[in-house]
């Protein structure tokens, strides 16, 4: 398009992000006012993409980073002929595919936006998989507010990609001065953008925002530079092209006062089309399939179940060429560094920045990768509103968290994992496993990749007893009866390292001529109900023991197996209750309350308990 269509096809896109803001008597048409010019640019001249076939790999990618700007998407996919006029119309009402803030519910869309600070991220893991999986010459736009230039992860984002020089990226930077409650900290300082940006080692381009021209030159140079990723740093203004809006503070998040005034005064409702420029006759690369060969422990013998993850992670990567992993600097203590050796075209390191690699790995599964991510579990919560929105997008990773608990022991307080199995639990669709041997841990590893949603494994750091032998399996979902007898009192139910202290426990009630039954809960989300509800009703009690605060862990997945309104037996719990220290794992148990004599001294008081009420 020339100068003069690209300003009718703007002014359309401002004008369809007010209707659609006015029917639905909410949304953000000011801040999707300001960005018309860039995306009418990009939409018309440069985004290479087929929308009847958003699976095509030749696709560029688009991230709307702001995604409260989605009347602003949504018109462009009305412009692209995508969406109808009546369905741009249905904006945020029950059962419509346009949502206050974009989501995967339409096929053009890769991944959920709207908590700022998360498109960019996300759109450096896309631009890593084009650079080195999928070697395609795709190329990442990335449209971001000023405001969220405030949150650390955009820097985290600016960084990884300036060291990756991924020249396959565009951030496209609509600086319209204006956040929510008033001005942004820089307002229209694009200099203070460029030279922090720069910085990160980008290539910066600073432009008026409503200049078609410059917008168009921009683009082209941003496409021809490289080994620099490029952020196009626009001025513009927040409601542009209406008056009673046009930079004025208060009207943020608000259907402009008057719709029908400002459709006149932007020159009327058009219905533009344009023919978007096709993809590139490109194919996805080959990810060809082997017989998976886990690693095999024998019972007896000693491994820690984060080994275990590393091992049998590189053993799936052969198998599946498909894997990719991802590590917080820590591949050595999460034991990544075994597939980092084997693989290492599919490893990608990214240094102390969690909320980048789990948005790395967001980008890249949209490209139909698996990937594998790994951290300490207590570094994990830097990362929750990610895995947050990563289930929002539908997206699909394994999350191992290594390091949990107080096991870890002389470390302290500050490196234990101690709310992340709550953590995950709250999250939609999760699936949440914490094995407590090797063999365990390997098949749990290789289940993860077939299953959907955000999966998490928890690992431990210290070296266990193997208990199961190499062909032992274990569903997602099920649980293991370690011991069981006609006479037992009690039931324990644990889950990793202090499986083993159940275990150690049981044994030695036994022989004090109370006897207990053992039930490994490997699988804390879904969980066994069937298996915990024969328990009680063979024993009347449960003592849960867990490394894990109390609030949202094992012990509370337990109860909720009883929450369906059927006779809730006995329960009681053992968890960590007190703030750690530094000391040695088993003297961190002790401390804790949550090893074997804890768990004796538990058990005995709950069997009589409900031996007196019996």
């Amino acid at each position: 398009m020339d100068h003069e269509q690209l300003h009718e096809l703007a002014q359309q896109l401002r004008v369809d992000a007010v209707r659609a803001a006015h029917a639905a008597g909410s949304g953000h048409p000011t801040s999707s006012m300001s960005a018309a010019d860039l995306m009418a640019v990009l939409l018309a001249n440069h985004l290479q993409y087929s929308f009847d076939r958003p699976e095509h790999p030749g696709n560029d990618h688009l991230v709307f980073s702001k995604g409260h700007a989605s009347p602003l998407l949504y018109a462009l996919f009305k412009a692209a002929g995508a969406v109808p006029d009546d369905e741009l119309l249905s904006f945020r009402r029950l059962g419509s595919r346009l949502e206050g803030h974009p989501t995967p519910q339409l096929p053009w869309v890769e991944v959920a936006t709207g908590s700022l600070g998360q498109g960019l991220p996300v759109g450096v893991g896309l631009a890593l998989a084009g650079k080195r999986l999928d070697r395609l010459p795709y190329r990442v736009w990335v449209l971001c507010g000023d405001s969220e230039l405030a949150e650390g992860s955009m820097w985290e984002a600016f960084e990884h990609a300036g060291h990756e020089r991924l020249d396959n990226l565009t951030a496209v930077v609509d600086v319209n001065r204006l956040g929510q409650r008033g001005p942004t900290r820089h307002e229209w300082d694009l200099d203070a953008y460029a030279r922090r940006i720069q910085a990160f080692g980008w290539h910066t381009v600073e432009i008026d925002g409503h200049d078609t021209a410059a917008i168009d030159e921009a683009y082209a140079t941003a496409r021809v530079t490289a080994r620099q990723p490029t952020a196009i740093i626009a001025r513009t203004l927040k409601g542009r092209g209406v008056a009673a809006v046009e930079d004025r503070e208060g009207f943020h998040g608000k259907p402009l006062p008057d719709a029908a005034e400002a459709v006149a005064e932007l020159g009327g409702v058009r219905d533009l089309r344009v023919e978007v420029h096709a993809p590139p006759e490109v194919h996805d690369p080959q990810r060809p399939a082997f017989p998976l060969e886990l690693p095999r422990y024998g019972i007896g013998e000693k491994a820690a179940t984060r080994t275990a993850y590393g091992q049998a992670l590189a053993a799936l990567g052969a198998a599946r060429s498909d894997v990719v992993a991802l590590d917080g600097e820590v591949g050595d203590s999460t034991r990544a560094e075994f597939f980092a050796k084997d693989h290492p075209d599919r490893y990608f390191e990214c240094y102390i920045a969690e909320q980048q690699m789990v948005a790395a790995a967001v980008g890249m599964q949209a490209r139909g990768w698996i990937p594998y991510v790994a951290t300490f579990a207590a570094f994990l919560t830097r990362a929750h509103d990610f895995l947050r929105m990563a289930s929002v997008s539908r997206a699909r990773l394994a999350v191992a968290g290594s390091h949990a608990g107080v096991a870890i022991g002389e470390d302290g307080p500050s490196q234990m994992g101690l709310e992340d199995l709550a953590l995950f639990r709250s999250i939609h669709g999760s699936t949440v496993l914490y094995p407590c041997d090797a063999n365990q841990t390997a098949q749990l590893v290789a289940a993860l990749a077939e299953r959907p949603g955000i999966g998490y494994l928890r690992t431990t750091r210290g070296d266990n007893p193997v208990i199961y032998g190499p062909d032992e399996e274990f569903p997602i979902g099920g649980s293991k009866l370690l011991r069981a007898s006609d006479e037992d009192r009690v039931t324990l139910v644990a889950a990793g390292v202090t499986v083993h202290e159940a275990l150690a426990a049981a044994e030695r009630l036994e022989g004090e001529g109370l006897h207990a039954r053992v039930i490994d809960l490997y699988s804390l989300k879904p969980v066994d109900g069937e298996a915990l509800r024969a328990a009680a009703d063979a024993t009347g009690c449960l003592l849960t023991v867990e490394d894990h605060h109390p609030e949202g862990g094992l012990g509370d997945a337990v109860a909720e197996a009883f929450a369906d309104g059927r006779p809730v037996p006995r329960l009681a719990r053992l968890a960590v209750r007190t703030l750690p220290a530094s000391s040695t794992p088993a003297e961190q148990l002790h401390a804790a309350d949550i090893d074997a004599s804890a768990i004796v001294a538990a058990a005995r008081r709950l069997a009589d308990i409900v031996g007196t009420a019996g």
